[in-house]
Protein backbone atom coordinates (compact mmCIF):
# COMPACT_ATOMS: atom_id res chain seq x y z
CA UNK A 1 0.00 0.00 0.00
CA UNK A 2 2.81 2.40 0.92
CA UNK A 3 4.56 1.68 -2.39
CA UNK A 4 1.45 2.80 -4.29
CA UNK A 5 0.63 5.70 -1.94
CA UNK A 6 -2.59 4.10 -0.73
CA UNK A 7 -4.03 4.89 2.70
CA UNK A 8 -6.48 2.69 4.56
CA UNK A 9 -9.80 4.23 5.53
CA UNK A 10 -10.51 1.42 8.00
CA UNK A 11 -10.47 2.57 11.60
CA UNK A 12 -10.43 0.62 14.83
CA UNK A 13 -12.52 1.56 17.81
CA UNK A 14 -10.23 1.82 20.80
CA UNK A 15 -11.08 0.19 24.09
CA UNK A 16 -10.99 2.77 26.82
CA UNK A 17 -11.11 2.13 30.53
CA UNK A 18 -14.11 3.77 32.16
CA UNK A 19 -13.63 5.50 35.47
CA UNK A 20 -17.13 4.78 36.75
CA UNK A 21 -17.75 1.69 38.85
CA UNK A 22 -17.81 -1.68 37.15
CA UNK A 23 -20.81 -3.95 37.39
CA UNK A 24 -21.00 -4.91 41.07
CA UNK A 25 -22.67 -8.29 40.51
CA UNK A 26 -21.95 -10.91 43.14
CA UNK A 27 -21.52 -13.60 40.47
CA UNK A 28 -17.98 -14.96 40.66
CA UNK A 29 -15.35 -15.77 38.09
CA UNK A 30 -15.78 -19.55 37.95
CA UNK A 31 -13.65 -19.93 34.81
CA UNK A 32 -10.79 -17.93 36.34
CA UNK A 33 -8.84 -17.61 33.05
CA UNK A 34 -8.52 -21.39 32.62
CA UNK A 35 -9.11 -21.27 28.86
CA UNK A 36 -7.52 -24.63 28.07
CA UNK A 37 -9.86 -26.84 30.07
CA UNK A 38 -13.18 -28.45 29.48
CA UNK A 39 -14.89 -31.13 27.52
CA UNK A 40 -16.59 -30.29 24.23
CA UNK A 41 -19.92 -28.52 24.56
CA UNK A 42 -19.60 -27.96 28.34
CA UNK A 43 -18.12 -24.45 28.73
CA UNK A 44 -19.06 -21.52 26.52
CA UNK A 45 -17.50 -18.05 26.56
CA UNK A 46 -18.89 -14.95 24.91
CA UNK A 47 -18.06 -11.35 24.18
CA UNK A 48 -19.11 -8.43 22.02
CA UNK A 49 -16.91 -6.52 19.63
CA UNK A 50 -17.36 -3.49 17.39
CA UNK A 51 -17.40 -3.58 13.59
CA UNK A 52 -17.60 -0.52 11.38
CA UNK A 53 -20.20 -0.84 8.63
CA UNK A 54 -20.87 2.08 6.28
CA UNK A 55 -19.60 4.75 8.67
CA UNK A 56 -21.56 3.33 11.66
CA UNK A 57 -20.51 1.07 14.50
CA UNK A 58 -22.29 -2.26 14.75
CA UNK A 59 -21.90 -4.96 17.37
CA UNK A 60 -20.98 -8.60 16.91
CA UNK A 61 -21.75 -11.11 19.65
CA UNK A 62 -19.82 -14.38 19.41
CA UNK A 63 -20.26 -17.47 21.59
CA UNK A 64 -17.30 -19.87 21.59
CA UNK A 65 -16.96 -23.49 22.79
CA UNK A 66 -13.83 -23.20 24.93
CA UNK A 67 -12.68 -26.79 24.32
CA UNK A 68 -12.02 -26.35 20.60
CA UNK A 69 -12.51 -22.59 20.01
CA UNK A 70 -15.47 -23.32 17.72
CA UNK A 71 -17.97 -20.50 17.22
CA UNK A 72 -21.30 -22.02 18.21
CA UNK A 73 -23.44 -18.90 18.22
CA UNK A 74 -23.27 -15.43 16.72
CA UNK A 75 -25.37 -12.39 16.01
CA UNK A 76 -24.85 -8.85 14.78
CA UNK A 77 -26.81 -5.66 15.19
CA UNK A 78 -26.71 -1.92 15.67
CA UNK A 79 -27.33 -2.01 19.41
CA UNK A 80 -25.43 -3.68 22.26
CA UNK A 81 -28.31 -5.32 24.16
CA UNK A 82 -29.32 -8.53 25.88
CA UNK A 83 -31.52 -9.26 22.85
CA UNK A 84 -28.38 -9.41 20.69
CA UNK A 85 -26.87 -11.94 23.13
CA UNK A 86 -30.11 -13.96 23.18
CA UNK A 87 -30.10 -14.03 19.39
CA UNK A 88 -26.57 -15.51 19.47
CA UNK A 89 -27.66 -18.04 22.10
CA UNK A 90 -30.57 -19.10 19.91
CA UNK A 91 -28.04 -20.07 17.21
CA UNK A 92 -26.32 -22.67 19.43
CA UNK A 93 -26.86 -26.02 17.64
CA UNK A 94 -26.92 -28.23 20.73
CA UNK A 95 -29.06 -29.12 23.69
CA UNK A 96 -28.51 -26.19 26.05
CA UNK A 97 -29.08 -28.47 29.05
CA UNK A 98 -25.69 -30.10 28.36
CA UNK A 99 -23.85 -26.80 28.87
CA UNK A 100 -22.37 -26.44 32.35
CA UNK A 101 -20.86 -22.93 32.37
CA UNK A 102 -21.51 -19.69 30.47
CA UNK A 103 -18.70 -17.13 30.92
CA UNK A 104 -18.76 -13.46 29.88
CA UNK A 105 -17.57 -10.06 30.98
CA UNK A 106 -19.61 -7.91 33.37
CA UNK A 107 -21.38 -5.85 30.70
CA UNK A 108 -25.08 -5.17 31.26
CA UNK A 109 -25.90 -6.97 28.01
CA UNK A 110 -24.65 -10.20 29.66
CA UNK A 111 -25.53 -9.67 33.32
CA UNK A 112 -29.27 -9.01 33.27
CA UNK A 113 -32.64 -10.64 33.93
CA UNK A 114 -33.20 -11.87 30.37
CA UNK A 115 -29.93 -13.83 30.30
CA UNK A 116 -30.43 -14.94 33.92
CA UNK A 117 -33.81 -16.45 33.07
CA UNK A 118 -32.42 -18.30 30.06
CA UNK A 119 -29.46 -19.73 31.97
CA UNK A 120 -31.66 -20.74 34.91
CA UNK A 121 -34.19 -22.43 32.61
CA UNK A 122 -31.47 -24.66 31.16
CA UNK A 123 -29.54 -25.19 34.41
CA UNK A 124 -26.41 -23.39 33.18
CA UNK A 125 -24.06 -21.87 35.75
CA UNK A 126 -22.96 -18.28 35.15
CA UNK A 127 -19.40 -16.97 35.38
CA UNK A 128 -18.36 -13.33 35.03
CA UNK A 129 -14.86 -11.99 34.44
CA UNK A 130 -13.22 -9.93 37.12
CA UNK A 131 -14.04 -6.23 37.07
CA UNK A 132 -12.32 -4.12 34.41
CA UNK A 133 -11.10 -7.07 32.33
CA UNK A 134 -12.93 -7.49 28.99
CA UNK A 135 -13.31 -11.05 27.66
CA UNK A 136 -11.79 -10.24 24.29
CA UNK A 137 -8.54 -9.13 25.96
CA UNK A 138 -8.43 -12.33 28.06
CA UNK A 139 -8.92 -14.58 25.02
CA UNK A 140 -6.29 -12.70 23.01
CA UNK A 141 -3.73 -13.13 25.81
CA UNK A 142 -4.54 -16.84 26.15
CA UNK A 143 -4.30 -17.33 22.38
CA UNK A 144 -0.95 -15.52 22.12
CA UNK A 145 0.57 -17.85 24.74
CA UNK A 146 -0.06 -20.88 22.51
Amino acid sequence: MAKNGWVSKYTCKKYCIHTEKSNESLVGNELNREFDIGQPRKILVTDLTYVRVKQRWHYLCVIVDISNREIVGRSAGRHKTAALVMQAMSQIPMNLQTIELFHSDRGKEFDNHLIDECLTAFGIKRSLSRKGCPMIMQLQKAHSKQ
